[in-house]
């Protein structure tokens, strides 16, 4: 898992596999926010990336946006983010996402509020 800032949330980004391949296809892209409502967790990385475009992007670019961040965040290494590998946690997701295509080698999207343990 990996934690960064984001315009004031602090998001977690880990992966899981939808089958026994292991291959992180699903993205779980979360605000780690105890005390915030689920739908409106996932709702402000998705305002976010509504917000962050010149334009009026639709959501196959709106949840490529969000994942640009979540691996970015872990790629650049930047000194504001933290690397748990074995941290323990729990999720509360609202809107699982099919993207049209493979994007940073996920097929899904997973967002709302994640909790670490």
């Amino acid at each position: 898992m990996t934690l960064f800032p984001l315009e004031g949330l602090t998001v977690a980004y880990t992966t899981r596999s939808g089958d026994a391949r292991g291959l992180g296809d699903i993205a779980i892209v979360a605000v780690t926010a105890p005390d915030m409502n689920p739908a409106a967790a996932g709702a402000a990385l998705w305002l976010l990336a509504r917000t962050s475009w010149a334009g009026t992007p639709g959501e196959q670019q709106q949840a490529r946006w969000i994942l640009t961040q979540a691996v970015r965040a872990r790629i650049v290494r930047a000194h504001d983010h933290q690397d748990l590998p074995d941290a323990k946690w729990t999720a509360d997701l609202d809107r699982p996402f099919r993207l049209d295509a493979l994007f940073a080698n996920h097929e899904t999207l997973l967002t709302g509020r994640l909790t670490v343990l």
